[in-house]
Parts: C-alpha cells; structure tokens; sequence
C-alpha cells in the first residue's frame, strides 16, 4: 500500500528504517515489480506495509512486509524472495 507522508512518519516512529524517496531512480522500478506501495530499507532488506487487521475499530493498521533480503555485507545488493510477513504491525491512525 502506499502510505501518506504522515502515515509513513508514523511507521518510521515505530519501524527501524529509511524511507525510500519517491523521486529516488529505483523507485519506478520497485513499483513495476512489487506494485504501487512506499518501500523502506531497513537491516533486513526491502520492506513495505500492508493493511493489517485490528481489534480497534477505527484505527487502521498495517504489518511490516519483506521484499527482498540483502545478499551483501556491505548492504548494497537485494534479493527478491516471495513476500514474508514480519511481525511488526504500525499503527497508522485513524481512519477516516
């Protein structure tokens, strides 16, 4: 999914990460292959957040999912793999 500016400074607040920046060349090339989402790279690799469901009506949530892991030491190249959840779910706010 692809997140608002404020949904994606929430996530960082709770997500150890960096946000890729929409002008950055490899973005349009993340989105033809993983589809239209906001991408962060964290120690584990490529990232993005998918809904998620809560127990809290009225708050949307999302679950931290891993594209690609580094296949470097020195974290410059991925590896795409078949999307795995993690178990980091953010909490976005409400909706609307």
């Amino acid at each position: 999914m692809r997140l608002t500016s404020a949904q994606a400074e929430k996530a960082l607040d709770q997500f150890d990460a960096q946000q890729i920046p929409e002008d950055h060349p490899m973005v349009a090339q993340l989105h033809d292959l993983f589809g239209d989402h906001t991408f962060f790279l964290d120690s584990n690799g490529l990232n993005v957040v998918e809904p998620a469901e809560t127990s809290k009506p009225g708050i949307a949530t999302g679950k931290v999912v891993n594209l690609a892991d580094w296949s470097d030491e020195k974290l410059t190249t991925l590896a795409p793999h078949p999307p795995e959840e993690t178990d980091v779910v953010i909490v976005l706010g409400p909706t609307h």
